[in-house]
Formats: C-alpha cells, structure tokens, sequence
C-alpha cells in the first residue's frame, strides 16, 4: 500500500502517468535532482501525515517506502 501510494504522488509530481517505478528505481533514474528530492519527499510527509529523516541513504523508492513504513508502524 504504502509503495503504490508513493509510486502514486510520483507520477503527479512528474506529471506523467506511465512512468514506470518500482523499489529499485533512483532518484536518478527518475531524472529528480536534489530540489526534487525535498520537494517530493514532503509531499509523501503530508501524505502520510509524517516527517522523516532525509539522509545520504535515501537513494531508492524502496528507500523512502521503509522510512514511511518504520514512522506509521
């Protein structure tokens, strides 16, 4: 649920509806720089009504699921 959702809020930021994302995809590969980054992952915060830490480790949407799933559990 939690990855869909993000997948979801993705693909509005980008404004592209057939991106193809999973887990595994980078920022990078997303083409989103570090401004992008921010700004995407507070979209995720208020829509999961949480905040978490940005961090060098954040590299994945795998990445960003986990941290959402470890601040709602």
């Amino acid at each position: 649920m939690v990855l869909e959702k993000v997948v979801e809020i993705l693909r509005n930021y980008k404004d592209e509806q057939d991106l193809e994302v999973t887990a595994a995809s980078t920022f990078e590969e997303l083409e989103l720089d570090s401004l992008d980054t921010v700004e995407l992952v507070m979209e995720i915060e208020e829509a999961f009504d949480t905040s978490i830490e940005m961090d060098g480790e954040i590299k994945t949407i795998g990445d960003v699921v986990t941290l959402i799933e470890k601040a709602i559990a």
